[in-house]
């Protein structure tokens, strides 16, 4: 019998909040058994693996910053909307490295519940660029540009890699304003075909 109040979503939720903590690649499932107060065995009757709880973390995190995206651009559109999105999305992935590091982790094929998270998180950004008249291709292009940016400077910052004397908070919103003025332009710098 499972321990009372103990559910698979909960197991994953602390083990997420556990990751933050101790990092991704060091969250262990004895560790996680002692923080919940039961057993390690008693854990597989809620996860199979280290493996699954990591993807139940990741399916969580895609969730969760979708959200925060979301909650971000309501009531916005175009520059306003994105400058909160990139904020909103720097923000949740400085207050949750592990969480970040889990979102990024693709679906295994015929997952649908992940691949309908991810889709999902995705569609949030995609419906903000609607407002650059961006279609097929264009709006792909620009959903990975905005993406790699976003992650990029995440990625860099939580690295400790920004050690310039220039203020870190400047030059992220220089980048956000230069992608707004990139998008402003975006069918013009389509490559010549090959």
């Amino acid at each position: 019998m499972p321990r009372a109040g103990l559910t698979r979503d909960r197991v994953a939720g602390e083990a997420a909040v556990m990751a933050d903590e101790v990092g991704l690649g060091r969250l262990t499932l004895a560790g996680l058994a002692e923080r919940l107060g039961v057993r390690q065995p008693s854990l597989y009757k809620h996860i199979d693996s280290v493996a699954s709880l990591r993807r139940d973390i990741s399916v969580q995190a895609k969730r969760e910053l979708g959200d925060v995206l979301a909650r971000a651009s309501v009531g916005r559109s175009g520059a306003d909307a994105i400058t909160a999105m990139s904020h909103a999305y720097r923000d949740w992935a400085r207050r949750h490295p592990a969480r970040y590091e889990a979102s990024m982790l693709m679906p295994s094929p015929g997952d649908v519940e992940d691949e309908t998270v991810s889709a999902t998180a995705i569609q949030v950004i995609t419906d903000v660029l609607t407002a650059y008249r961006l279609e097929g291709d264009d709006a792909v292009d620009a959903i990975r540009a905005f993406r790699s940016t976003l992650h990029g400077f995440v990625v860099f910052e939580a690295a400790g890699a920004f050690a310039m004397s220039a203020d870190v908070d400047r030059s992220f919103e220089r980048l956000v304003r230069g992608f707004i003025v990139a998008l402003g332009q975006w069918n013009e710098t389509v490559p010549p075909a090959r």
